[in-house]
């Protein structure tokens, strides 16, 4: 049995009233085929491009290893050369991602290979963030600190994306005090005679093709697998919705330093009485 999941709407052009009547404002996920065909980057983003001209920067890298109370907030897992981790998503299937690297600061010249859209959303001006895949890689089930509404571009090769609202939240598994849901269900394969809400769950699905963008409307769960070595980046908007704003300023204000502080006091014990409390709310509600 899989997830029930719909497949996003897909549109190769759009008009800024229409991106918004018809997605920004429902909250409507949607993927749009031909906004990067302009862009320099449309023939220039591939993975030899990004070795060529950042193949001596030194990158952090993240595995799909669970969340350990003995590292930091975000904190990486090793660090290679982007030369070498390039040969290494070419040579064969890696855990090991890109998360979040603002390597346009690191490379400035990118930033002339990019347009900030003018699809209707007030993006937040700062340099956009990177993020690389093998073969297989996966990214967890979660949802965005800061809520915002999210254009998620993609680049060399496909990339498989599932998406829940977050009124779905309550069959997600939802981990407190943090932004995932629990990190040892496979979304791919779901077991839902361990997972049993998950079967009630609605969500999304699609599969992003180099220079495609996946508009994710703000506080979307979402569940990322890299089907090919590949690349995407993300501009972001602030949230429009009021509540959203005040739950992302609780996040980055409280949230994150409070779960800090309980690893460091509680260690494991903190991590395990979440994972189990996931358990048990979610299936106290669903």
């Amino acid at each position: 049995m899989a997830l029930n999941l719909t497949e996003i709407e897909r549109v190769k052009t759009l008009s800024r009233k229409d991106f918004l009547d018809r997605y920004v404002k429902p909250q409507k996920p949607v993927v749009i085929e031909q906004l990067t065909a302009d862009w320099p980057a449309y023939t220039k983003w591939h993975l030899e491009y990004i070795r060529d001209i950042a193949g001596d920067r030194t990158v952090p890298l993240y595995d799909d290893r669970p969340v350990s109370y003995k590292e930091g907030f975000n904190e990486a897992h090793a660090t290679m050369k982007m030369s070498e981790y390039i040969d290494l998503l070419k040579s064969r299937p890696t855990n090991y991602r890109i998360f979040l690297y603002n390597l346009m600061k690191e490379v400035p010249m990118l930033k002339d290979d990019f347009r900030w859209p003018n699809i209707g959303l007030r993006l937040v001006r700062q340099l956009p963030m990177l993020f690389f895949g093998g073969e297989n890689s996966r990214v967890f089930m979660h949802f965005d600190i800061d809520y915002s509404n999210i254009l998620h571009f993609h680049f060399h090769g496909k990339k498989r994306c599932v998406l829940f609202a977050p009124d779905q939240t309550k069959y997600l598994y939802k981990v407190p005090h943090a932004l995932i849901s629990r990190e040892d269900i496979d979304f791919d394969n779901p077991d839902f005679s361990k997972w049993p809400a998950l079967a009630k769950a609605q969500g999304y699905v699609c599969e992003l093709n180099h220079g495609e963008m996946l508009y994710m409307p703000e506080g979307y769960w979402h569940y990322m697998k890299y089907l090919t070595p590949g690349f995407s980046m993300s501009l972001r908007a602030f949230p429009r919705h009021i509540g959203n704003l005040s739950k992302a300023l609780y996040n980055v204000t409280i949230m994150r330093y409070f779960d800090n502080l309980m690893r460091r006091w509680k260690g494991q014990a903190w991590i395990d009485y979440k994972n189990e409390e996931a358990v048990r709310r979610t299936n106290a509600i669903a």
